[in-house]
């Protein structure tokens, strides 16, 4: 795909956001063992995901990226897992309802533990240790043994990466993502808000919409679309090591991917064009992502849609927006219109989430739900503006009702940040916030005449 790529080229390039591993014997040690495991996804179903990807970006279809800040290595069980997925299988369903296209579902799960810092060291008092990089690398503990990056996270990250994949396609293709079972889907906490009435509404006329197909004889018992759903994996590729451990050689094409995840995406950290991220995802075949912030110049955008999808394949590259609510119609705007005058085709998410921390009175970092839609909001109008459709939304959060961002209907105020703060690194929307967000963002489009 690229000239002089091999899985191994990214070593010889500047790279930022690694660990200080205290023992190279014992890292490589852990990173052939790896190596030596199956892959966890496979080609062909990365190919599905950029065929997906390419209706989203004819403006054809939806892309909804949800899913934890970080996943956990204490929290992992099957309930977490499969309340996640309900809540991105019931998002998708109003954004469908809503805007009338398909919904390409990718999750941040199945790998996204490793998080970027932006210091090596964290001080507590007088005590000084290494920062938490994510469960992958370390322990959130405030300890000296807690915060020493050690190698056997790695293998366990992939273990617990493939039973949750293993997981995931039992509930997507075995009956839980099945259409008729939308009513199931609303947890206690949703049934009981004013969105968990709105979903009711839905979920009802979609019950009747079945029964109407039934009624004039279409076999709704065997099409596999009412029954089974994708949910495809992506995470930050962040710790190249276990990126190159796990990319493998497809026996069909001879392409290279990273068999870690279906998508890929790059930070707002390590994102320099001659860095060694970009060096390495630039030579694998799946679909990749690449946050933008609000520094964000249209030079270095088109520079970087010719390093990573220099043959302008339509669902090869997604740009992920974090701009701030208030930065980001006047900042998106002349990235769009550069990017379509130049004729690449991109997917255009928004990441309404790291562009609106703050800190809290009690000190704990928050989100504001208000400045969560606005952002969405901006980006929609940006998008009208320049005549460009707003792919999708990418968006941190979980199935559990924890109380991390502050607003939505139950308005969640700062003093009741610490009832339910669970997060192991930035706060996530929550079942009720996550549902009130997918009807903004079709009201959203629906307002300005997208939809």
């Amino acid at each position: 795909m690229a000239k002089a790529w091999t899985p191994t080229s990214w070593q010889a390039f500047p790279v930022n956001q690694q660990p200080e591993w205290p023992d190279q014997g014992e890292l490589d040690r852990a990173l052939k063992q790896i190596a030596s495991y199956p892959p966890l996804v496979f080609a062909g179903e990365a190919r599905s995901l950029q065929a997906s990807l390419a209706q989203v970006c004819a403006g054809n279809a939806f892309l909804l990226q949800a899913g934890d800040c970080a996943e956990s290595f204490e929290e992992f069980s099957a309930n977490n897992i499969r309340e996640k997925l309900r809540v991105i299988l019931q998002m998708s369903v109003v954004l469908t309802y809503s805007l009338g296209v398909p919904v390409v579902k990718v999750g941040r799960i199945a790998g996204q533990f490793a998080k970027p810092r932006s210091s090596n060291m964290e001080k507590v008092g007088d005590i000084e240790l290494p920062s938490f990089r994510g469960h992958i690398v370390n322990s959130d503990a405030f300890t000296e043994s807690a915060r020493t990056p050690t190698p056997d996270r790695l293998v366990q990250a992939y273990n617990q990466s493939a039973a949750t994949l293993n997981l995931l396609r039992a509930f997507t293709k075995g009956g839980f993502a099945d259409l008729s079972r939308v009513h199931a889907w609303t947890q206690e906490f949703v049934a009981s808000s004013p969105e968990g009435q709105r979903y009711e509404q839905i979920a009802s006329e979609i019950d009747r919409a079945l029964k109407f197909m039934r009624a004039c004889g279409v076999d709704t018992e065997s099409n596999h679309s009412l029954h089974e759903t994708n949910v495809y994996t992506s995470h930050e590729a962040l710790l190249l090591g276990y990126e190159e451990a796990l990319t493998r050689q497809d026996s069909l094409t001879g392409a290279w991917y990273d068999c870690s995840a279906h998508m890929l995406w790059i930070g707002e950290r390590t994102r320099q064009l001659d860095s060694a991220h970009i060096e390495f995802l630039r030579g694998v075949g799946n679909p990749l992502g690449c946050k933008v912030g609000p520094t964000t110049d249209a030079e270095y955008v088109l520079e970087l849609c010719e390093k990573l999808n220099p043959a302008r394949i339509p669902g090869r590259l997604t740009l992920i927006s974090r701009m701030g609510a208030d930065k980001v119609e006047d900042a998106l705007r002349p990235l769009l219109r550069a990017v379509r005058d130049s004729g690449h085709p991109i997917v255009w998410a928004c990441d309404p989430m790291h562009g609106n921390t703050v800190t809290s009175a009690g000190g704990r970092k928050t989100r504001v739900f208000d400045r969560i839609c606005a952002e969405i909001d901006g980006f929609v109008r940006a998008h009208k503006a320049e005549g460009t459709w707003p792919g999708g939304i990418h968006v941190e959060l979980t199935g559990d009702d924890v109380t991390e961002c502050t607003g939505g209907a139950d308005n969640i105020l700062d003093s009741q940040l610490d009832d339910r703060y669970q997060t192991v690194c930035d706060p996530r929307l929550n079942g009720r916030q996550s549902l009130d967000l997918a009807f903004t963002v079709a009201e959203s489009l629906r307002s300005t005449g997208l939809a």
